[in-house]
């Protein structure tokens, strides 16, 4: 997964009507609202302004007025295949006065984001993971200097008849960082289930 390191734009003209595509880095749906409003604001005479946020928790798609399936869902798809996240993808379109048509719309709505995406400079998004252990309340302190060496977070901890500790690490290193866990602890350590962790809270 990758997000922007800035926003980009780019724009296409086809049978005169003109479509800006334009990437923006975004964290929350408030913050794509808000850009989406002035972005309006810029644009008034823009006869659709269609867009797509992906971002964690909150994600959206609106083809402002074009037929359906023919805006957001090819301006997802780009960003779907470039494997980018934490963002805005934007489209105006201008009427040029010549229909283009559902295939037409389709491939210039996908080609204005794509071209948009040839300016992007990229960072590497890392996924992280929750992992959950029940451990004896002396084997804390190995843990936690394990958690350093991983630069992994200990996010909350529980004590009731064992430690229970809920740790924030690298996707890719849950697996090792268990497996390891177990070695130091010579197998006294127990992952805690979803499904368990939520019958405690409740």
């Amino acid at each position: 997964m990758f997000q922007l390191k800035a926003a980009v734009a780019a724009e296409i003209e086809i049978k005169k009507s003109r479509f800006l595509g334009q990437l923006y880095p975004i964290y929350s749906r408030q913050e794509a609202q808000r850009l989406l409003t002035q972005i309006r604001g810029q644009h008034p005479n823009a006869v659709h302004v269609c867009w797509v946020l992906l971002c964690e928790g909150d994600s959206g798609l609106d083809d402002d007025g074009e037929p359906s399936g023919t805006a957001a869902k090819p301006i997802y798809n780009v960003l779907v295949h470039k494997e980018l996240f934490n963002v805005l993808a934007v489209v105006v379109r201008y009427w040029g006065g010549t229909k283009l048509g559902a295939g037409g719309l389709t491939r210039a709505y996908g080609q204005a984001i794509s071209d948009a995406f040839k300016e992007a400079e990229l960072v590497a998004i890392e996924v992280l993971s929750e992992l959950k252990l029940a451990l004896n309340f002396s084997d804390e302190s190995l843990i936690r200097r394990l958690c350093d060496q991983y630069g992994a977070t200990v996010l909350q901890v529980d004590y009731a008849e064992q430690a229970h500790l809920t740790i924030k690490l690298k996707a890719n290193q849950t697996e090792q960082f268990f497996q390891e866990a177990c070695n130091v602890l010579r197998g006294n350590l127990r992952r805690i289930s979803s499904e368990e962790s939520e019958e405690r809270s409740e």
